[in-house]
């Protein structure tokens, strides 16, 4: 159940309700541990970006989309209003992800849990990662992470909640 306050925003820097941040934090943890893949294949990846294509299109949302498995790119859209900035955005969240294993959001997000920013870890370089939602890993049962998708184009928590669907969805149709 949400907070009675308002909903943690993270793109407001300003201060909020730790009650707010900690059921965000819990809400991801929880879609981490519901959204597992039985299998993960080039196939899977397309199949996958061509369901938040269509999401996005009939949305006429301006995002690009990306699937990446260790550095390889499998899918990769720019939809319209989507700029280059966001493919810059979509290889920095998904490096994050692969690299914490946990959605792009979250690592940021755990980070604010503690007082502070993911980019205050001097090993956290932003010129290379970024710790804002969008990008998901692709974890197999059994496996873990395999892959990242990743959103860009929205607000982060946006992104971050379109992938979800978009996972969601995918999965009960794999299950029909």
């Amino acid at each position: 159940m949400e907070p009675e306050d308002a909903p943690f925003d993270p793109d407001d820097p300003g201060v909020q309700s730790d009650a707010a941040l900690n059921y965000l934090v819990n809400r991801i943890e929880a879609e981490m541990a519901e959204l597992q893949l039985e299998h993960f294949s080039n196939s899977s990846a397309v199949a996958l970006g061509m369901l938040l294509v269509e999401l996005g299109t009939a949305r006429a949302l301006p995002v690009a989309i990306g699937i990446r498995r260790s550095g390889q790119v499998l899918f990769h859209a720019a939809l319209d209003g989507a700029t280059p900035d966001n493919d810059l955005w979509l290889l920095a969240k998904s490096r994050t992800a692969e690299r914490y294993a946990v959605p792009s959001l979250l690592v940021g997000l755990r980070a604010r849990l503690t007082g502070g920013r993911a980019e205050d870890n001097p090993l956290f370089d932003p010129a290379v990662y970024a710790a804002h939602g969008g990008s998901f890993p692709l974890a197999v049962r059994g496996a873990g992470p395999v892959a990242t998708v990743t959103v860009s184009g929205l607000p982060q928590l946006q992104d971050h909640d379109l992938v979800v669907e978009a996972l969601r969805l995918h999965l009960h149709a794999a299950d029909a």
